[in-house]
């Protein structure tokens, strides 16, 4: 069938997306080590109101959670973001031509390896991002996890226009 590509020749349009993910992993990965190099453990700076950078160690997964564990969530999340990580190129490489779809994933694929890069090298998550507003502080975050957010939110957003247009 011409015109019609396979999986197989399917590279030269998911390559655009694997440097989407590349370019958020070095964002991610460069602000965490400046970061370590300026900060210690527990350090601020006030930038707003509202906002602080921050030095934070993150050992559980999302919003801390299985923080307080006993060590063995270091390599179960690396585990579940290496596995998703290989799924998510697999569907990148699947479906390179729907482009919210593969936006959304690129962003998630991006974020998940500078989390997981996090967990091999220390053992933790680097997080730095610090919201606030009249004394509540929201979780503090890294460049990855807004990728991750990001993607998700598309990936719903996706998801939903793909709902609508089939009714």
């Amino acid at each position: 069938m011409a015109g019609k590509r396979t999986f197989g020749s399917a590279p030269a349009r998911w390559w655009p997306w694997l440097g989407l993910a590349l370019v958020l992993f070095v964002a991610d990965q460069v602000t965490k080590q400046w970061i370590l190099a300026r900060y210690q453990l527990g350090d601020a700076t006030v930038i707003t109101s509202f906002f602080n950078i921050v030095r934070a160690h993150n050992t559980g997964a999302a919003f801390s959670f299985l923080a307080g564990a006993s060590g063995w969530q270091r390599w179960f999340f690396t585990g579940i973001g290496v596995a998703a990580a290989i799924f998510i190129v697999w569907m990148l490489r699947a479906h390179a031509g729907q482009r919210l779809f593969s936006f959304s994933l690129a962003c998630i694929l991006g974020g998940a390896i500078g989390n997981v890069v996090d967990r091999l090298q220390h053992g933790y998550v680097v997080d730095f991002l610090d919201l606030h507003w009249a004394g509540w502080h929201f979780p503090a975050f890294n460049v990855a996890d807004a990728a991750i957010t990001v993607g998700a939110a598309l990936l719903i957003l996706d998801e939903l226009r793909r709902v609508r247009s089939a009714k």
